[in-house]
């Protein structure tokens, strides 16, 4: 079976009833990199004086996004900077489905092979599959369906107008991921997760078999040392990044 192309989308079973419930996370997962941070620095260079707005609030916000407790925080400032005049997540919407139109290529490039065939594996299984990022649900859908030729729930940070911009209002980060699941219809048990991040450690561990991708190197450790032994920690052709080469 072959990842899916440009023109390429598949027919796959309605889920079984009780089926088992299997979510992937996005970025560094399914995509190569920060998805949510390309469309807001694409967002922020559309204009000159985003960039100078930028600029100026980089010397506070930008090394909040160095540390898991402000990260938060710091990549609200650069949302800010870079949707501030809009009034309507319906105005940031129109803009994400433009940006991945434009960018589809670079955006394809950056979906992982291994990770889509793993996907379709689960999907073809009649698994109840659903994406859960921190990134708008909007960006990841919009990837997903234009790109990827997937359709598929995805629950994400919730934006809203707030501060003359439309930012982050509810973050699908951490413990509160697992709330947002629960409350769009996927409580558990949760069956297989997939994800690089410390910050799904919640999800990891609600888990019958988690699965950490494209971890940090110096993340590894802590993984095996918190999740039950076997874990596979794998790297599904993420650079950079540590983990176990899964061939295609």
């Amino acid at each position: 079976m072959s990842v899916a192309g440009p023109a390429t989308r598949y027919a796959y079973p309605d889920s079984r009833e009780g089926a088992p419930l299997v979510v992937f996370d996005f970025d560094h997962t399914l995509y190569d990199g920060d998805s949510g941070g390309h469309l807001f620095a694409w967002l922020i260079r559309r204009v000159w004086w985003r960039c100078l707005l930028a600029l100026l609030i980089a010397p506070v916000f930008g090394p909040m996004v160095a540390f898991l407790p402000t990260r938060r925080v710091g990549i609200s400032g650069f949302v800010w900077a870079g949707t501030i005049g809009f009034h309507r997540r319906r105005d940031l919407d129109a803009l994400i489905d433009r940006y991945v139109a434009r960018h589809a290529d670079e955006i394809r490039a950056r979906l992982l092979p291994v990770a889509l065939e793993v996907l379709h594996g689960h999907r073809e299984a009649g698994d109840r599959v659903v994406i859960a990022t921190g990134a708008p649900p909007e960006l990841a859908r919009a990837i997903l369906a234009f790109v990827a030729h997937e359709d598929l729930p995805v629950v994400g940070t919730q934006v809203g107008p707030r501060f003359g911009a439309v930012v982050a209002t509810r973050h699908c980060h951490n413990e509160m991921k697992m709330t947002m699941l629960r409350e769009a219809g996927f409580p558990a048990p949760v069956a297989v997760a997939y994800s690089d991040s410390s910050a799904d450690l919640p999800l990891l561990l609600a888990a019958e078999k988690p699965v950490v991708v494209n971890p940090k190197a110096d993340r590894v450790e802590m993984f095996r040392r918190v999740l039950p032994a076997g874990t596979p920690i794998l790297n599904w052709g993420c650079p950079g990044r540590a983990g176990a080469p899964t061939p295609l």
